[in-house]
């Protein structure tokens, strides 16, 4: 947590829980993938946290924006977006949904399937369509292979399909997993990518662009590779794999634009054993997966969680408040609380800013959405 997050919290002393949102920080990494980056554009994913606060910051500094509904689109055009600067990178769409988005002007369309194709030749004729393709996200600690993306055969097909139905085959694009940790996974899409490109090039398809996906971690528990890192193996990998003919790049950054930009403060409720001889305490917080943490399902993303109490600290679980045996937190990794942690102390979740705010539920149990302040 830094400075500014906790004079926050010191001096507003908010209702918990909730959650704090540095936008400077946010800044600072937009510039880093800028740099990092320098040929590639940056369209935002929405879907990390898509805050009026963060989508204005986000349009003023000049990203681009990758919206998975018509509600995202909403949103980035408040945000000062123009329909130009919008990729709707979602594969499954309703049609009525993709009509809409036309409508606005949106002109960027994700499919991985025939039936999307058809949608998208039906409602948004003669838009610029690129189709993803899967990815085994080895490496990545939030997999998404599997529900998105077809085999590299059926995208060629699908591609040399799509001038028949009216629409502009425009490139490919991959994801290779939420908080990726290897950057050389990149190396084995782009692979993929290159082949697609090299055998639609010779049926008379030029294709001019990859999207990169997102995938840029958020430091957690663990270390992570510099943003710079990454940037030199994409560049390395896009250089070797497509020689001389580099196409257009662009990348979607979600949990590595704005997770390290939020701090969530929650108060202990009930600490208790389960019995006498018990040497684990289970911490119950006020906030847990249907409030906001739901990526700890299977205990996948690790957030750092601080007490401002010091001295030697002992094994706990960690556990939501509601009347949901699945609302636990962590209950197989090694989290440590310390030992004379009370009910009515404060914790810090930290590198809370992706995916929290919007996994929230409106009122489960009877609780209130997650509450955010943007400084």
């Amino acid at each position: 947590m830094n400075q500014k997050i906790a004079r926050f919290f010191e001096e507003a002393k908010p209702v918990t829980p909730c959650l704090v949102v540095d936008l400077n920080v946010i800044a600072e990494n937009y510039a880093a993938m800028r740099g990092a980056l320098p040929d590639s554009d940056i369209f935002y994913a929405v879907k990390a946290n898509p805050s009026p606060e963060v989508l204005r910051l986000l349009a003023n500094l000049g990203s681009n924006f990758d919206v998975a509904s018509p509600g995202e689109i909403d949103e980035a055009l408040k945000a000062g977006a123009r329909p130009a600067r919008i990729s709707y990178g979602n594969t499954i769409k309703k049609q009525a949904d993709i009509a809409y988005a036309y409508q606005k002007g949106v002109r960027l369309y994700a499919f991985d399937s025939e039936a999307e194709l058809k949608k998208l030749a039906a409602a948004a004729p003669g838009s610029r369509v690129f189709c993803r393709i899967l990815t085994d996200n080895e490496g990545a600690e939030w997999p998404l292979s599997k529900k998105f993306g077809c085999m590299p055969d059926m995208a060629r097909d699908l591609l040399m399909m799509a001038p028949k139905l009216g629409l502009v085959p425009y490139g490919i694009s991959f994801h290779v997993g939420s908080q990726q940790t290897d950057p050389d996974q990149w190396d084995r899409a782009l692979e993929a990518a290159a082949g697609i490109f090299r055998d639609l090039r010779e049926k008379g398809i030029e294709l001019d662009m990859v999207n990169l996906g997102g995938g840029f971690p958020t430091r957690y528990l663990k270390d992570i590779p510099a943003m710079s890192i990454y940037g030199g193996k994409i560049i390395d990998a896009i250089r070797q794999r497509f020689g001389n003919r580099i196409p257009r790049t662009i990348i979607e950054p979600g949990r590595g634009m704005v997770g390290n930009a939020g701090v969530i403060q929650s108060e202990v409720v009930l600490i208790s054993k389960k019995s006498a001889n018990d040497n684990k305490r289970w911490v119950y917080l006020d906030i847990g997966k249907f409030g906001g943490l739901a990526e700890t399902m299977n205990e996948a993303i690790k957030y750092p969680i601080t007490s401002e109490r010091g001295g030697e600290e002992g094994p706990v679980i960690i556990a939501g408040p509601t009347c949901d045996s699945e609302d636990v937190l962590y209950e197989h990794a090694a989290y440590q609380l310390p030992l004379d942690l009370e009910i009515g102390d404060k914790v810090s979740i930290h590198a809370a800013g992706a995916y929290t705010l919007t996994y929230a539920s409106v009122a489960f149990n009877g609780f209130a959405p997650l509450k955010a302040y943007y400084i």
